[in-house]
């Protein structure tokens, strides 16, 4: 019996800078978040959201955030 197709997630890669400066590279967001009136602005909210729950997993609170533009731009 074949199998449904899935639905294919497309994913945007950010580079993150941090307060204290230091640097991460390639976070995913949904690419359903983005574009539209508020362009990248949606990125810095879910990976806010993916820190948080990072920072609850391990302990260390989350660092605020510098600034963000997309991988490889």
């Amino acid at each position: 019996m074949a199998r449904k197709p899935t639905a294919r997630t497309e994913f945007v890669m950010f580079d993150i800078v941090y307060e204290d400066g230091s640097q991460r590279s390639n976070r995913k967001v949904d690419a359903n978040l983005l574009g539209g009136l508020d362009g990248d602005e949606p990125a810095k909210a879910a990976i806010e959201e993916q820190d948080r729950a990072i920072s609850e997993k391990s302990g260390v609170p989350p660092l605020a955030i510098k600034s963000i533009k997309r991988s490889g731009k």
